[in-house]
């Protein structure tokens, strides 16, 4: 199930308004929740460049190979992104996660993302800074079965992060 330069992605579609922005962030942070990297990748055009951390790279591919390394390494990965600005075809998001290691040591990564998206609702460019801190499984905030975030779950602001 392959898309094709000519594919339109998921609306809204760019221009943005703050509802817009903040839809198609919560349409983000459900398909990463769903942690199917080809699924997530079809959110991307085919030719979208990626800087993750210290990594750079171009394409669908790259982007399922990565998500791939990512969520086996990142256990138990459960996210929330919440809209930090927006104007025209860009977003920018903040965002945190919570996940463990093979080991079973819990972490909190948190980040920001900037995202510049095509005419068609494809995302052609993210950028993602992110930190990790560690911390306690007692000190867990996101509480929820595996998948989608329930809607009553507290976002970031309500959590204090």
């Amino acid at each position: 199930m392959r898309r094709d330069e000519h594919d339109v992605g998921p609306p809204p579609f760019p221009p943005f308004t703050a509802e817009t922005a903040a839809q198609k962030a919560r349409m983000a942070e459900d398909a990463w929740n769903g942690r199917d990297p080809e699924r997530v990748s079809l959110a991307y055009t085919p030719d979208s460049v990626w800087r993750n951390r210290s990594e750079f790279f171009t394409g669908r591919e790259a982007i399922v190979a990565f998500l791939q390394r990512k969520w086996a390494k990142e256990l138990d990965y459960r996210l929330i992104k919440e809209l930090w600005t927006f104007g025209g075809d860009r977003i920018a998001v903040r965002f945190a996660y919570e996940w463990h290691n093979a080991e079973g040591h819990w972490f909190r990564s948190y980040g920001n993302e900037n995202w510049e998206f095509d005419a068609h609702g494809l995302m052609r460019r993210r950028i993602a800074s992110i930190n990790d801190l560690s911390i306690e499984e007692s000190e867990r905030k996101f509480h929820w079965p595996l998948g989608r975030r329930p809607d009553d779950h507290p976002g970031l602001s309500d959590l204090g992060l």
